[in-house]
């Protein structure tokens, strides 16, 4: 599976994607026959699944954590339900963050875990069923929009306005993970993620789409602006989308001497560690990367790994909605659907 977007992806016309066309067709033609599968099992808690259409980062794991937060001030105990990508576990498993390392569970369940009990599995239903077990009533699923492994009630498809659907094609020739008119049909909010204004997209989605739309902002968490306003920092980020936490580093005033795009949920080998080190302390600069990130060093004991997680820091990041009423209107809606189902 690829694990970093290429470029041509985000552009139209090129003859990479055009060579690629059949492949694309074809792998189109499968995810879409997948999709239209029955769910293969429901549990009896309400279900919000946070997916989106493309390949590579959109936010919908900030945008998870945001709802869970918003949950529970609503009297909710949410918790978090993901396939487990990258991980080694086969059954459904509870997070342990003083247990389990990325390699047992990966590295974005680990972050999560932060905000509210998360449980992986490659059976989702299995793991949704183990946080019935321990309290949870509310299931925020992060990914599975293409999956049938466990039905929801409410649907969310995050996109990301500066890239949108890139050139339009399917992998391997493009960003979209099954053709659109199949992921539409599954979809029923869309959240665009970034200015509104940047090129177009927003209005032209909408014009195209008749799906409700909400608008968030990915913005770094109040604290941390201060700590790397003017600082020289060595910035690397191996998640869908690095450029976009380049460029939210900037905003918050660091001077980025050194940039290093990694391929997302890329494990850190000793030599790379040490390889960012070096250069960091060789030009002085200050190690800067993302949460998730974070995440893979933690429970990491090779010499140099420990050396990069002590002398790194992180810039945390977090979702705000324009309109601060579709939070409660996402949870109302999932609820709503939840109770239709079972009441039938």
């Amino acid at each position: 599976m690829l694990t970093k977007a290429p470029s041509f992806w985000w552009k139209k016309g090129g003859l990479a994607a055009i060579s690629l066309a059949p492949l694309s067709w074809l792998y189109g033609a499968i995810a879409g026959a997948q999709m239209r599968r029955d769910v293969e099992a429901w549990v009896d808690l309400p279900v919000v699944c946070i997916g989106n259409f493309t390949a590579g980062g959109t936010g919908k794991t900030p945008l998870a954590e945001c709802l869970a937060r918003h949950a529970r001030t609503r009297g909710l105990n949410p918790g978090f339900v993901l396939r487990g990508f990258g991980g080694r576990v086969r059954q459904a498993t509870l997070v342990e963050k003083e247990r389990h390392t990325f390699l047992d569970v990966g590295d974005e369940a680990l972050m999560l875990s932060e905000t509210a009990p998360v449980a992986v599995s490659p059976a989702r239903a299995d793991a949704a069923r183990l946080l019935k077990e321990i309290g949870v009533d509310f299931i925020i699923m992060d990914d599975g929009l293409q999956s049938g492994k466990l039905g929801w009630d409410f649907s969310i498809s995050v996109v990301d306005v500066g890239r949108g659907l890139g050139n339009g094609r399917c992998i391997p020739a493009g960003p979209l993970r099954a053709p659109m008119a199949i992921q539409i049909v599954r979809t029923d909010m869309v959240i665009l993620n970034g200015e509104s204004g940047e090129c177009g997209f927003a209005d032209w989605f909408s014009a195209k789409y008749e799906l409700p739309l909400a608008r968030v902002h990915t913005v770094p968490a109040i604290g941390n602006l201060a700590d790397l306003s003017g600082r020289r920092v060595l910035a690397f980020a191996g998640i869908g989308n690095p450029e976009k936490f380049f460029e939210t580093l900037r905003a918050c005033g660091a001077d980025i001497v050194k940039t290093h795009a990694l391929s997302d949920h890329q494990a850190f080998s000793p030599e790379l560690a040490a390889s960012l080190l070096r250069e960091a302390q060789s030009l002085e600069l200050v190690p800067v990367t993302t949460t998730k990130d974070y995440a893979r060093l933690q429970g990491a004991m090779q010499p140099a790994l420990i050396g990069l997680r002590e002398q790194c820091q992180t810039l945390p990041v977090a979702t705000i909605f324009e309109d601060k009423q579709v939070p409660d209107d996402i949870i109302d809606r999932t609820i709503d659907s939840f109770r239709n189902r079972t009441t039938i």
